[in-house]
């Protein structure tokens, strides 16, 4: 094979063209090559879109985040290749002491027994609702770090931290990532809230995975999210429609684009999310405000409400619904007494995808056993 690799080469360069060397005997995709490591396969996803993973000989990974960057993963003890792109950043095993920002991944850690390896986080105790991470910081054995664009520097230095896992807040604050990165702590950047499918946000427990060195437990946790959702696939549309937002305290109301995930996990359930056709054209934004007016004209026919909590304090009764904007006395699923609310986890709830679109489908049908999901009394 390698003779007729060298005579295609001679071929090539008699003709007058070009052929990249790293081509020969190469059998990485495009774009895959890192000199110094030989490529082996890639991660197989089902459902994520935003990033991928390349595995190599002797335990390495890469990390790709579409559109961002790419990281690779070096196994402990081993030596980083010595003509590595200097566009990828290097994640040393064991990632021991992580610096958490990414709210959202906190839920997808402790589905893989990975907290320990969290140290620092971005977020106070008051606002965590997975239950481990509330536990890790009574115990102190998770610090508060500072927010995205304030954290404590000096606290990641004393600690040792070597990564900080921080969502795309942080490109809000490019001084703040460029201070990070000073101090010779790798930032990686996690996109899942642009995945489009909601099982492609719960997906990125495989990136844990890897960092971790934890992806059997990564695989098999997922599974679990999948199969909830399987005995959907053959199923009929309802034809019920459904309007998931909350009230902003300026009397706005907040509702997903139609795009987003929310929708899509409506729809996976069984039911029509109401704002068909729903979009911000100028930001990647996943929720858009609307006047009340507006959410009225749309929405006041909708079989069902569900009220989002996870940015709103609950509440429990339509009377209160109602409280907050008398216009809710008119719609059809107040009137019917179809309102539902949200807790405060649903946005750290990572690990839950597939059990709220089982929630979604036994609100739509008529079922009573729930688990994050309650009717307004």
């Amino acid at each position: 094979m390698r003779k007729i690799a060298v005579l295609i080469l001679v071929a090539a360069l008699l003709a007058g063209c070009s052929v990249a060397p790293a081509s020969l005997g190469s059998s990485a995709p495009e774009g895959k090559d890192i000199p110094g490591l030989t490529w082996e396969s890639s991660m197989e996803l089902e459902y994520a879109m935003e990033f991928a993973v390349d595995y190599y000989e002797g335990g390495y990974a890469l990390i790709e985040v579409i559109g961002d960057c790419r990281y690779l993963v070096v196994p402990e003890a081993m030596p980083v290749p010595e003509e590595l792109d200097g566009s990828i950043k290097v994640l040393q095993q064991p990632l021991d002491t992580i610096y958490l920002q990414a709210t959202s991944a906190m839920a997808l850690f402790d589905r893989i027994d990975g907290l320990d390896a969290i140290r620092l986080v971005g977020t106070k105790k008051d606002g965590w609702y997975v239950e481990g991470a509330v536990t890790a910081m009574e115990e102190e054995k998770m610090l508060f770090s500072g927010n995205y664009s304030q954290p404590d520097y000096e606290l990641m230095v004393d600690e040792g931290c070597n990564l900080a896992i921080v969502s795309t807040m942080i490109l809000h604050a490019p001084k703040v990532q460029e201070m990070i990165e000073q101090l010779g702590i790798p930032v990686f950047i996690e996109h899942a809230s642009y995945e489009k499918h909601p099982l492609g946000r719960t997906e990125w427990v495989k990136v844990y995975g890897v960092m971790l060195d934890k992806e059997k437990e990564a695989e098999e946790f997922f599974k679990t999210q999948t199969e909830a959702i399987r005995q959907f696939a053959d199923m009929e549309n309802t034809g019920k429609t459904v309007a998931f937002f909350y009230l902003a305290s300026n009397g706005s109301v907040n509702v997903r684009a139609s795009s987003d995930y929310v929708p899509k996990m409506i729809e996976i359930a069984g039911g029509n999310y109401i704002f068909s056709d729903l979009s911000d054209p100028e930001s990647k934004r996943s929720s858009i405000s609307l006047t009340m007016e507006a959410f009225y004209d749309t929405a006041v026919d909708a079989d069902y409400l569900i009220y989002n909590a996870a940015i709103d304090d609950p509440i429990y009764t339509i009377d209160e619904l109602v409280a907050k904007d008398g216009l809710f006395a008119d719609f059809k699923a107040v009137k019917n007494g179809d309102v539902w609310c949200t807790g405060k986890y649903l946005f750290q709830a990572t690990d839950i995808t597939g059990d709220l679109i089982v929630d979604f489908h036994h609100m739509l049908t008529g079922q009573e056993d729930m688990q994050f999901l309650y009717q307004l009394k």
